[in-house]
């Protein structure tokens, strides 16, 4: 889904994308986010890709453009915005056809009610100041997340993975590679990939359970437990542990796992020379076929067009 939104967003000429810039100019998460897109822009030219940059206040306040893609970025979340500059802000993403925020710049679009419901990377030391929002996002461990028309991402040194994933998904490997070379990256992480201590912050005083529950499914990813084994080794029913699922992760604990798994499988596929056969028996799947198409039904495509993909860039 997350691919063709951005697929289609990507047969605009030229494709608009304007950063918004509510932190410092000299950020890692702004200067990771804005150098792959301004990178890329100039290897496509202004027929095909045009980036802009605004401050939250400019931005805000100024008629409307017809942008495709906004992204607010920010560092501090106590910079914060205006109200009168966060409702209009709000607004002027719902009028793009994709938008989303990156580092704190996720909060203030959280904090403008324009997330409710949202599968949402935020950096995991804001995830107190989110647990206070009325309309409530469903927070992600990852570095990144594209729920739809909607993008988030942790900040930092994430940016740049994500950046880099929005010139792949948007202009394709090629372009992608031109900008990793000239930058001198060697590996993007991918969305599957975590913050490393978001889990801990997020659930470890108030739900260990929890956490106990995901790090066994991590710890057990060859050989996949049974939801009644996990269940069982947290110390709680099993009834619990899926609510448990379904109120913080947003998912039943088996379509966790099973996700879980298949990001674990694009990883290897991308980062290795495992064969497709070796690389599904190492995340689980003793069928070729089942591997194959729950594959296809997370990232829509095959196992064999991902492995197809990191030979061809």
């Amino acid at each position: 889904m997350a691919q063709a939104e951005l697929s289609r967003l990507a047969q605009e000429a030229p494709l608009r994308i304007l950063l918004v810039n509510g932190g410092e100019p000299d950020s890692l998460t702004w200067s990771g986010l804005v150098q792959p897109l301004r990178l890329a822009a100039k290897l496509l030219g202004p027929a095909r890709l045009h980036v802009d940059v605004r401050s939250p206040d400019k931005f805000a306040s100024e008629a409307q453009r017809h942008w495709h893609l906004v992204l607010l970025a920010a560092d501090e979340a106590e910079a914060g915005l205006r109200p009168a500059n966060l409702r209009l802000l709000a607004q002027r993403c719902r009028e793009a056809p994709c938008w989303g925020g990156v580092g704190a710049g996720v909060l203030w679009l959280a904090e403008a009610g324009v997330l409710g419901g949202v599968r949402i990377a935020l950096p995991w030391s804001l995830y107190p100041d989110a647990d206070m929002l009325a309309d409530q996002p469903l927070l992600s461990p990852h570095l990144y997340e594209v729920d739809g028309i909607r993008l988030s991402c942790c900040g930092g040194a994430g940016s740049l993975d994500f950046a880099l994933t929005l010139v792949d998904l948007l202009f394709g490997a090629t372009v992608q590679a031109q900008v990793k070379e000239i930058l001198c990256v060697d590996r993007v992480r991918g969305p599957e990939e975590r913050q490393r201590v978001a889990l801990q912050a997020r659930f470890g005083v108030l739900q260990p359970k929890l956490t106990d529950a995901v790090t066994l499914m991590e710890a057990n990813i060859e050989e996949p437990l049974s939801t009644d084994e996990i269940a069982q080794l947290a110390g709680i029913s099993r009834r619990q542990l899926e609510r448990l699922f379904k109120q913080y992760l947003g998912a039943l604990p088996s379509r966790y796992y099973l996700e879980l798994r298949l990001k674990r499988a694009r990883q290897l596929l991308r980062d290795t020379n495992y064969s497709i056969v070796q690389v599904g028996l190492m995340c689980g799947f003793s069928s070729g076929s089942h591997f194959s198409t729950a594959f296809g039904a997370l990232f829509g495509n095959t196992p064999r067009e991902e492995r197809q993909r990191k030979l061809s860039d």
